[in-house]
This record gives structure tokens, sequence and C-alpha cells, in this order.
């Protein structure tokens, strides 16, 4: 664990560009918005989209999920210092609940503007796009990177 801590922080550490920085905060400001409409305006739309199969009861998952999205999106916002945590961390929530979207598309569920076949593959095929949006610029390919990266025999026998 702590060798996975250190390779945020130093992931997190380099200068981060302004575009990067915007594209960041977007990202995170786009997922809080989400987790906000999972509360209060989009509750009900966001329920009809929860898979059949998923074993919970679909109000809970809307109201689990968004809170989530609330947390994460806040922590992608203001906690530049582990942007590359919490980049990987919407990267991960976002992927997770990628398999809902393909039930939507498989089960023809509309919602959302998404009411055609069409309008939910094109999704799918975006979708890809919102996981780099999150992953790459808040350096969270260089925190995968650096813990992946074997550790040498030097470093293994350190205190």
């Amino acid at each position: 664990m702590t060798k996975f801590l250190e390779a945020a922080r130093s992931a997190s550490g380099r200068r981060e560009r302004w575009f990067a920085a915007a594209l960041r905060v977007s990202a995170g400001l786009m997922l809080l918005l989400a987790g906000i409409t999972h509360l209060t305006v989009a509750r009900t739309e966001f329920q009809a989209q929860v898979p059949s199969w998923f074993p919970a009861d679909p109000d809970v998952v809307v109201l689990v999920s968004g809170v989530l999205e609330i947390l994460i999106g806040g922590a992608v916002v203001v906690l530049r210092r582990w942007r590359a945590l919490t980049g990987l961390v919407m990267t991960a929530f976002l992927v997770a609940v990628f398999p809902g979207n393909i039930a939507q598309y498989l089960d023809h569920v509309d919602g959302f503007g998404l009411d055609t076949d069409r309008a939910r593959l094109v999704r799918l095929i975006v979708e890809p796009l919102l996981w780099a949006w999150a992953f790459v610029p808040s350096n969270a390919w260089r925190l995968v990177l650096q813990w992946a990266r074997p550790t040498s025999v030097g470093e293994r026998h350190q205190p």
C-alpha cells in the first residue's frame, strides 16, 4: 500500500499544465453534477437505467451511486495534490457502471434522450472517451505505470 501511495503522490507531484487542469476539473464537475441529479431531478430516470439483473433495489443503487459521484467528482476537483489517485478512482467508477450502459442497450431501455438502439450504441462507443477524460489529464496513467513497475532488489529490503 505504501508503494501505491508513494506512486500516487509522485504522479500527482508533476507540474500540471493549465489545459490538463481544465480537463480534470471539468471531468470532476461533470461527475459531481451527475451525482446531484441522481439524488434530485433525475432520480427516477436513473432508476430506469439500473439493469434488471442487478441484485439491489434500483432506488438504493441510484442513491449510492449518486453519493459516490458527488464524493469522487468533488475529490477530483479539490484534491489537486492527489489528482492521479482521484483520476484513477473516477476512471474505475466509470468503468464499473459501464455494464449498466450495456444492459440499457441490450434491453432497449430509453433514458436521457437515448430512445433508439442507435443512440444507445453511440453512447457505448463514446463512453471510453469519458474514461480517457478522467484518466489522462489527471496523470492516473503515470500512477498505474509507476505502481506496476517491478521493484528492484534494493528497494525491497528498505525498512
